[in-house]
């Protein structure tokens, strides 16, 4: 015990001499796209315009710690005013500039030595309390609900459950099917990710049955993430061109909602099943609820795409969409991935 002890404080000597030599005496390690300012993209809000006549000091010591996400480069003048704040103070009230910066690829966004913000007189009585509400439009999860009512802030339980309980046309996949599928296959579901699934109503409704769902969500202008936590579920605040947090074949189901859908630059679509598949486990389940496209990239891109996964189709439904001038489908799938490849 001695031994291990005096070992456990060379150690920590040994790092702390080693951080404190790197910063001091190793030359800035910052790539040059980040230390010159570029000119703002006129596409980027009107904050980015902000001029820096050098990058923040804490920019430059983290650089040194952890390297930059390489998409950063895009976007110094973001990237500068993100980190452009006093630290051990409040961080600065930018949640739209991470997200600004993470829907750009800048991901992960560098850590600061700063104080989050917190709502103010939090009470589990009153779920509004728990969100700080001056970073969006609306005010409370009732103006939201009355404002969009198919986004799921309306909370209840009850309200969850029936959303993925009915089947009124051959999309709809109720999770009691869903689970007699896997059960017929000998297949167990414990863990799943539903991929934008927004304020977390599949999860809700899974957890009913005792399967746990993490769910990747982005703020756009609601508090879709503080509303996942206020289910006591988890909310993964990563964009859809980001690599699943998650290690290789844990999962045994992974749902793709409205957010996967033929906007996503084919290349990207591509890498982004090649994720889903490397987290599914063999066995596991690839659902694709409502995927919509035009019928003829369905046919000629989109279906040889998810062919190449080599997924037994479970379940294959197209539909049109009503009064589509474009001639658009909904596609609800179901696939299994192989057990052994």
């Amino acid at each position: 015990m001695v031994a291990t002890n005096i070992l456990s404080l060379y150690h920590l000597s040994s790092t702390t001499s080693f951080f404190q030599s790197t910063l001091k005496s190793s030359p800035s390690t910052v790539p040059d796209h980040l230390t010159t300012h570029h000119q703002p993209d006129k596409s980027t809000s009107t904050a980015s315009a902000v001029s820096f006549s050098a990058p923040p000091k804490d920019l430059l010591l983290y650089s040194k710690l952890s390297p930059i996400a390489s998409a950063c480069h895009n976007y110094p003048d973001l990237l500068h005013e993100y980190m452009n704040y006093t630290p051990f103070s409040t961080c600065s009230s930018d949640t739209d500039l991470a997200e600004k910066l993470i829907l750009r690829g800048c991901h992960p966004l560098p850590r600061r030595r700063c104080f989050s913000r917190t709502p103010r007189n939090p009470t589990d009585s009153k779920p509004e309390s728990n969100v700080i509400w001056s970073y969006y439009s609306c005010k409370t999860f009732d103006s939201l609900t009355t404002k969009f009512p198919g986004l799921g802030f309306d909370l209840s339980l009850d309200k969850s459950k029936s959303q993925f309980s009915s089947y009124k046309s051959e999309l709809d996949l109720p999770i009691s099917q869903l689970l007699q599928i896997a059960k017929t296959a000998n297949s167990v579901l414990r863990l799943g990710i539903d991929v934008g699934g927004g304020t977390g109503s599949f999860a809700v409704a899974m957890k009913a049955r005792n399967v746990t769902v993490l769910t990747t969500t982005m703020n756009f202008n609601a508090p879709y993430s503080e509303a996942v936590a206020l289910r006591g579920l988890v909310p993964l605040h990563v964009p859809l061109q980001q690599r699943l947090p998650v290690f290789d074949g844990v999962v045994d189901l992974v749902r793709c909602g409205r957010a996967v859908n033929r906007w996503i630059p084919v290349t990207v679509m591509e890498f982004f099943l090649f994720d889903l598949d490397r987290v599914l486990r063999g066995g596991g389940y690839l659902w694709l609820d409502r995927f919509f496209s035009k019928k003829v990239d369905l046919e000629n891109v989109y279906a040889p795409m998810i062919g190449k996964l080599g997924y037994k189709k479970v379940k294959w439904a197209v539909a049109n969409i009503v009064d589509s001038k474009h001639g658009e489908v909904f596609l609800t799938a179901l696939l299994q991935k192989p057990v052994a490849r």
